[in-house]
């Protein structure tokens, strides 16, 4: 046998050259999942190269022993899962030939079905003809076929190992002897048919959610039953339960767990004061929206000698009702969250605890936790101290209120009120320092008659008062994540609910770069974390008060990683925080309430919880909470298409605000909602799209529509059903 070189060092064959992958070159810490995303992305981009893990780590941009260490091992396990081929001893080439994958299979309307790989990798295409019928999200096991020359990769599914949905919400057709349900879901191409005796008691035009009960090899059309009625299409209840089914999330709140709810005693005992700190005697409030029902957050304040300052952070003390592993605490884990749609809120736990028996209202007696902060002038945290007490709220103020007390100086609580807003501005400035991003988008509420409809349009913008409770809520929480997640004495820290945010991606920086630079702004997109977010920052401060402010702030948040829930502390890039969680909302966030009882269990010493059940909770809320935020998006934009139903016909001034190869989407100047012009309506020349330059160029004239251009438009159409507003272009 000969000797084998170091073929790390050894130079591929030209024109076989393994190509840079660019996901893989990220400054940026990467999971094992994200790991073994980029070596998959590297073979399949590199199917003939045979390669080591050397070679595999330099175009990951790995250069760390362990990390390369852990490609080497990733490689192994890939090869005995089939992915990879061993061709000699720690040499490998992509095995694409005939090969049996597992992963998610994702429905498209258009029939342009794809396959992802379990744990990532290229997209993969799957014909109508090869899908067996799976739906979007199903788990499914496919055998990819010997890739064609010229040809982008195909797979067959063989097997649906696991069904992610089963139920689809849309209107009932009712004909002579069957019905269909026709949905506006984009990954369902088919209407599903539905025979008579599953119908139940639904009626011609209502909407319902209808279970697939199985779907031929040979038929068109997937058969169900009907296993809701929501309502009559176009009643407002009936289409916000639609938006929550739509999104697989509760509408209605289980019997047993109200009724379990309704039993809680909610008596302040002497036996449970003894163990509590005592601030009933101390000026409390609280600060909240107008129209809240909850209220799980209240400050108190008294100054100290030496122009120092007790700020308390008291937070509702859900764990003392919800007891771990009940029957509430397995909804309040199934839902992970409140929901809010734009007139209603779905909250996480029974009306009961969140309106009652939790909620700080003033003049009652309430049980906390708590974090106590001695301040100085200069509001630096002299010392803290974390327990669980008992308040009594002496006044609930609405923000418009507690703005009034700070411009004018005049009202309830003055004294105390000026004093955190003057501590809450250099807690804020400090923050920025540091490399914290002024992320400030405005939102979007409706003023709604008692029949759910929409009478006008509000934007809302965060004021001084709100800032003053942000600030103090930020602040109780990264103390709790560093009380608990901070090494000390060579120990190491034990499991915890963190809340973290990760660094931008470079690549989608230089996108945010490129978009802004033909508005005559500039980003540095390189340098060090304080440099990228200081030159964010400056941009964001730039565009203030100009037309395009709200276009290029949407464009910077999708530009940021989002935001999620992990035992991993990684740090908190976008409020630049070592440690950060969330501990200041146990009413309506589920991580919030694992957050109290863990603080609990080692505050009194106990050991640390499993890692691997904890960090699977932390996902479980993670999608859940991006399914809320899915689900009030969907409501917004029914109410805005049911608002501007009410202007067919009338010219409104817009911008530019998204460009894509089917058209124009336009947000209006007045009132922020959005629609779409339809490429056939720009019918002065064959437009094409250019995706690097974010526009639409006419093939003839040369006339350009651009992202972020203003535009003059006609409101054309709103279908409800679609949720979706049709613009035309006025010349």
């Amino acid at each position: 046998m000969s000797k084998k070189k170091d073929k790390s060092k050894t130079k591929a064959r030209k024109g076989d050259a393994p190509r840079i992958n660019r996901a893989g070159r990220r400054n940026k810490r990467m999971t094992k999942e994200e790991m073994r995303n980029a070596i998959l992305d590297i073979f399949q981009s590199n199917p003939q190269s045979v390669m080591n893990y050397k070679q595999v780590s330099h175009l990951m941009g790995v250069e760390a022993a362990p990390q390369k260490l852990m490609v080497n091992s990733l490689m192994e396990d890939m090869a005995v899962d089939d992915i990879l081929h061993e061709i000699e001893r720690g040499r490998y080439r992509y095995n694409a030939l005939g090969l049996i994958v597992i992963g998610t299979f994702e429905r498209r309307f258009n029939g342009r079905n794809s396959f992802i790989p379990e744990g990532g990798g290229t997209p993969i295409f799957i014909a109508e003809r090869n899908s067996a019928h799976a739906m979007d999200g199903d788990k499914v096991k496919v055998q990819l076929f010997a890739k064609r020359r010229g040809r982008a990769p195909e797979a067959a599914v063989i097997e649906i190992i696991e069904q992610k949905q089963a139920t689809f919400v849309g209107k009932i057709q009712i004909n002579r002897d069957f019905a269909f349900l026709v949905t506006e879901d984009r990954t369902l191409a088919n209407d599903i048919f539905i025979p008579k005796d599953n119908l139940g008691n639904a009626k011609n035009g209502d909407k319902v959610i209808v279970r697939i009960l199985e779907w031929p090899e040979q038929s068109k059309n997937p058969i169900g039953e009907v296993q809701a009625v929501l309502g009559p299409a176009g009643d407002n209840d009936a289409e916000m339960n639609a938006i929550l089914a739509e999104f697989g999330l509760p509408y209605v709140y289980p019997q047993e767990v109200e009724e379990a709810a309704d039993r809680l005693d909610g008596k302040i005992t002497e036996e449970e004061l003894a163990r509590r700190e005592d601030f009933r005697s101390i000026l409390t409030f609280t600060i909240d929206p107008k129209d809240a029902k909850d209220f799980d957050d209240a400050i108190s304040f008294r100054p100290l000698e030496d122009d120092c300052y007790e700020v308390g952070v008291h937070i509702a003390d859900v764990s003392h009702y919800v007891t771990e592993g009940g029957i509430i605490d397995q909804e309040a884990y199934n839902r992970a969250t409140s929901i809010y749609l734009v007139d209603r809120t779905i909250p996480m736990l029974p009306e009961r605890l969140c309106n009652d028996l939790c909620s700080l209202r003033p003049d009652e007696e309430k049980y906390a936790y708590s974090c106590i902060f001695r301040m100085n002038d200069e509001a630096k945290v002299l010392d803290y101290r974390i327990c669980h007490s008992v308040i009594k709220s002496d006044r609930r103020f609405a923000y418009e209120e507690a703005q009034a007390v700070i411009e004018t100086g005049e009202g309830d609580c003055k004294e105390a009120i000026l004093k955190l807003n003057e501590l809450a501005q250099r807690l804020r400035e400090e923050r920025f320092q540091n490399g914290a991003i002024a992320f400030e988008r405005k939102e979007v509420r409706f003023e709604i008659d008692e029949k759910g409809r929409p009478l006008g349009v509000i934007v809302k913008e965060s004021k001084e008062a709100n800032k003053l409770i942000e600030e103090f809520m930020l602040l109780a929480n990264r103390t709790v994540a560093r009380h608990i997640g901070e090494e000390t004495q060579g120990k190491r820290a034990k499991t915890f609910v963190y809340r973290i945010h990760d660094l931008p991606d470079p690549d989608k920086l230089e996108t945010l770069s490129d978009f802004i630079r033909r508005f005559g702004y500039k980003l540095r997109t390189t340098g060090s974390n304080m440099e990228v977010s200081k030159s964010i920052n400056s941009l964001l401060d730039n565009i203030q008060n100009k037309p395009e402010e709200n276009l290029i702030s949407t464009v910077a948040i999708r530009s940021m990683a989002k935001a999620i829930y992990s035992t991993d502390n990684i740090g908190h890039y976008g409020l630049a925080f070592d440690f950060y969680t969330h501990f200041t909302s146990p009413i309506r966030r589920y991580p919030d309430l694992m957050v109290h009882r863990l603080l609990t269990k080692y505050l009194s010493g106990g050991s640390s919880v499993d890692k691997n059940d904890y960090e699977e909770k932390c996902k479980h809320s993670s999608a859940m909470e991006q399914l809320a935020a899915s689900a009030e998006r969907a409501s917004i934009k029914y109410k805005q298409v049911e608002f501007m139903s009410e202007h067919l016909g009338k010219v409104f001034d817009g911008v530019i605000s998204g460009v894509t190869e089917w058209g124009l989407y336009v947000e209006l100047k007045e009132n922020m909602c959005e629609g779409l012009i339809p490429i056939r309506c720009l019918d002065d020349d064959y437009y094409e799209y250019d995706d690097k330059n974010f526009c639409l160029i006419g093939r003839r004239y040369r006339h350009r529509y651009s992202l972020g251009d203003a535009i003059t438009v006609r409101v054309a159409q709103a279908n409800l059903d679609r949720k979706q507003l049709d613009f035309e272009p006025v010349s």
